[in-house]
């Protein structure tokens, strides 16, 4: 059980150190001045905020009495439990909700109890489909660190150093990781949540091998591929894969968190993908595209955030006070459910409150 979580010394003392000396009363608060100055301007309209209320409500609705999510309550028996589970605390999160805070505090305590008793005694989050549970585990220690971060909770950091365990040993030659634990190939899809839970868990504190990090990098930048004009570059899925926008974001998303904000190729990869819409992928790709696009901040930020909340708006379904997006709005999530989009969504439109460390500079 999920016992005596509270706000302590650490990562996030030294926080709450800097808020008191600023002026500021929490540690939201300061992830909120922490954001790009670029970002700012960007705000959550009156329009908008009913919609992402609503969204929670359905969210929290649809959680099972095992404190997971599954691809929508009514076709339980599309699993993917523990990634479902993961992107719908993010939801959580990114509006300000924590296991001790926030008014889904009992929903975010519950999946968090969830994802910490799937962690087996390996440390491993082995998901149902089997064959994609590294993937799933990426995002679950991603989310683990995230939480981690904010409480500090001696049970969490336990669970979070054995999945981090699991990261690290499973990386292949090349710098990345598979869908299997110790495969000899590598992929930037799986890669990325790799990467991104290992540099969270560092903000968080957690000491993380550099190498390790550097490989994960180094594998990232070895998929970029020439898209025939100098002012782009793109990311394929694997060498010699061409570009994709989706999988450009999710790289370009990785190399900033390392702390390349201004690397060229972030500046190039991130014009390829502000240039050319809405990404390929609706769910996944937006994910990165959302994320990526933010930190880099300014007019392409704004732009994209602009163009794809009114699409969200436009498209949410809603029935009294709750809110969601089906998943046939995506030929992707179609065999994943309509959890995991309404999940994402209420994500990206929950950005410019900044609550995310993650999705800070």
């Amino acid at each position: 059980m999920i016992i005596g979580i509270k706000r302590s010394a650490g990562f996030l003392g030294v926080f709450l150190s800097i808020c008191s000396i600023i002026g500021v009363t929490s540690f939201h608060a300061f992830a909120q001045q922490a954001k790009s100055a670029d970002a700012e301007d960007v705000k959550v309209d009156p329009a908008t905020v009913p919609i992402i209320e609503g969204a929670l409500r359905y969210l929290a609705d649809q959680q099972l009495p095992d404190g997971s999510w599954s691809g929508d309550k009514a076709n339980a028996d599309i699993k993917f439990p523990v990634a479902m589970t993961s992107y719908a605390l993010i939801a959580f999160l990114a509006n300000g909700n924590l296991p001790d805070a926030g008014p889904y505090a009992k929903q975010v305590t519950k999946g968090l109890q969830f994802l910490l008793d799937s962690s087996e005694s390996d440390g491993m989050f082995r998901e149902k489909p089997r064959q994609y549970y590294m993937y799933s585990h990426g995002i679950a220690t991603m989310v683990l660190a995230e939480i981690y971060g904010e409480t500090q909770d001696p049970i969490i950091r336990r669970k979070l150093e054995r999945a981090l365990m699991i990261i690290e040993h499973s990386q292949n030659p090349e710098g990345g990781w598979r869908y299997q634990p110790g495969s000899k190939d590598a992929d930037l899809s799986v890669t990325v949540p790799q990467t991104v839970a290992l540099l969270g868990a560092k903000r968080a504190g957690i000491i993380v091998p550099q190498v390790t990090i550097d490989k994960a990098i180094a594998y990232i930048r070895s998929l970029q591929v020439n898209v025939g004009n100098p002012k782009y570059i793109g990311f394929g899925y694997q060498a010699p894969v061409g570009p994709g926008l989706s999988r450009t974001a999710a790289a370009i998303y990785a190399i900033q968190i390392s702390g390349s904000y201004d690397d060229p190729l972030v500046v190039k990869g991130s014009s390829f993908v502000a240039d050319r819409g809405i990404p390929d992928y609706l769910t996944y790709g937006n994910y990165y595209a959302a994320v990526s696009l933010y930190l880099v901040g300014g007019d392409k930020w704004r732009q994209y955030y602009q163009k794809f909340s009114k699409y969200l708006l436009k498209n949410a379904q809603t029935n009294g006070t709750m809110s969601h997006w089906d998943s046939s709005l995506d030929s992707q999530a179609k065999n994943v459910g309509s959890n995991w989009c309404t999940a994402v969504f209420t994500t990206i439109l929950s950005m410019p409150y900044g609550y995310l460390p993650l999705y800070q500079r």
